[in-house]
Formats: structure tokens, sequence, C-alpha cells
């Protein structure tokens, strides 16, 4: 751990300036926050099996009014260089990540100078099937998954999700199988019913906080696939 601190604070004196340096006299220093990055690393580390762990990937850094208004102008070079002090320690560590490393700087007024938070989350990479393939049939449903804030809708004939190269909704969560759950829906006159069925998955389908085979989702319901939350949306004026 120390060598990944010390190669960020070595790489931070080449990359900023004398303003940068002046900035940090006082207050939240930049490597109290790097190694609160990777103590949060360690302790959110989950185990998928013996010789893998997974870690957060998305990473909040929560900061007085002071200190945000002191680090914005520099934000940029910060977070590069604190991102790759987490990617360093991940691998050095032989952490699994879901998706490439991401860090913000917010405002918490609640904090005093010189105090800040970290929170964090793993959010895998989402990669949709060929949208132009889907045009036409997804213009036929009202039906939509969100996953890290972004929608997909569900095409009429259903929504596969795995980790593999044929599904319609490819996750990099590491735990989800490679086909491992699908997504139907069912209109009957101005009546939608929507499915989630298990397809033989290694973790199975969580629905609302209960393991299902199968099961009937409504509007707003949570569906945990690995470590991955999808919230179901369905619009009822289409």
């Amino acid at each position: 751990m120390a060598g990944v601190l010390q190669r960020f604070e070595q790489r931070l004196e080449g990359a900023v300036t004398s303003a940068f340096a002046r900035a940090f006299r006082s207050a939240v220093q930049p490597v109290e926050i790097a190694a609160a990055l990777q103590r949060e690393v360690d302790n959110s580390a989950h185990v998928l099996s013996r010789d893998r762990r997974l870690v957060p990937n998305d990473f909040t850094v929560e900061l007085s009014t002071s200190d945000h208004e002191r680090l914005t102008p520099f934000g940029a070079t910060l977070i590069e260089e604190l991102s790759t002090l987490v990617d360093d320690h991940v691998r050095e560590q032989r952490y699994t990540l879901a998706g490439p490393v991401t860090i913000s700087f917010v405002n918490a007024p609640d904090l005093g100078t010189g105090r800040f938070r970290v929170r964090s989350k793993t959010n895998a990479t989402v990669t949709p099937a060929d949208a132009k393939a889907n045009v036409a049939r997804a213009r036929l449903t009202n039906v939509s998954v969100e996953v890290n804030g972004q929608q997909h809708v569900v095409p009429v004939d259903g929504m596969t999700i795995g980790r593999g190269a044929d599904v319609d909704l490819k996750i990099e969560d590491p735990g989800i199988s490679r086909r491992h759950a699908e997504i139907t829906v069912h209109r009957n006159g101005g009546d939608t019913t929507v499915t989630v069925v298990d397809l033989g998955s290694t973790n199975g389908v969580v629905l609302n906080g209960h393991k299902v085979s199968t099961g009937v989702v409504a509007d707003g319901s949570e569906i945990r696939l690995g470590n991955t939350v999808l919230i179901v949306r369905v619009d009822e004026n289409r």
C-alpha cells in the first residue's frame, strides 16, 4: 500500500503547479483522500470465489464547502491521479473491477473544513444490443429497465440479460452468468404484465429482496442480478 501512495505523491508533484501546492497547505491533503480510497476498496471487497474479490469502481468524495471550492480548479488533474492510484492498488491486490474507475468530488455543507467522506458503489459496464436492429420492436413496448441511471427499452419479444455476447443487455458484472435472466412483456388490451425469469444462472435472481425462479414485476420493482440492481419502469400512458 505504501508503494502505491508514494507513486501517487510523486506523480502529483510532477503534474501540478505551485498554485496547486499552495492550495493544499492546510485542510484536506490529496494523500489523505488517496489513503481513504484505498481503505474503501479494501473494506468493500466482496468475495466472488476463492481467488476473486469484487471491489467498487465508482467513488464519491464528499468535501466541506471550503475544501470543495479550493479543489475545483484542480479537480481533473487530481481525479486522474486518484483513478490511477485505485487502478494500481486493485492490480497489486489482485482485486476484480466490474467497470472503469470513476471518481467525483461533491460539496457536503454538513462537513467542516478538513473533513471528508468517501462513498462507493459497484457500477458494471452495460452494453445494449444493436439499437438499430431493435428500433421497430422497441417502439411497441412501454417497459424499460434502468441500470446505473440509464434506461433500456424492453423489446416486445423480451430482453435477455447476462454477461455473454449473445444477450440483449450485456452487463460486465462478474456475479452475472453469461445468460442470466429474461424479462418478458405481455399486453392484454390496456393491461401490461411484466415477468422476470431465471435462465439457470449461478447466483440466481432476487426480486424485491426475494430469490425467485419466475416473478411478476411492476413499475419500480428492483431486480438484483449478481451485484447489479435493475429497476423496472412501466409507462402506463403508452
